[in-house]
């Protein structure tokens, strides 16, 4: 998308996260209030919200593996670098927290599918 498609949604969507969940919660909105027209739309949103949960998983396991190798090739150990692998840690289980928050879907959505 162009920025300014981006920045039209990010006005619409209301909250205090970061921009890549204010997105997230656009688009699983979208397909929430979708679902009525197409079944498949609730798979789709399951797999989007698993996607993004291993997504967060392998980028925070990268973040983490390179922090150890800048701190392995300096040969000191910096309180600085401490404090950014606690921030990733951070956001991480805040993303995390975000979309197990949003994974429940109610029963209700299964019971008219067939």
């Amino acid at each position: 998308m162009d920025q300014g498609s981006i920045a039209r949604i990010l006005k619409q969507v209301s909250g205090g996260e970061d921009e890549i969940q204010q997105l997230q919660k656009a688009l699983l909105d979208y397909l929430d209030e979708n679902t009525e027209t197409d079944a498949s739309l609730v798979f789709s949103r399951k797999f989007y919200i698993a996607q993004w949960f291993r997504d967060t998983t392998m980028e925070t396991e990268k973040a983490i593996k390179s922090q150890k190798d800048e701190d392995s090739s300096e040969g000191t150990h910096h309180a600085k670098d401490v404090e950014t692998t606690g921030q990733i840690m951070h956001r991480a289980e805040s993303r995390k927290t975000f979309l197990r928050s949003i994974i429940k879907t109610a029963p209700s959505q299964f019971s008219t599918l067939k």
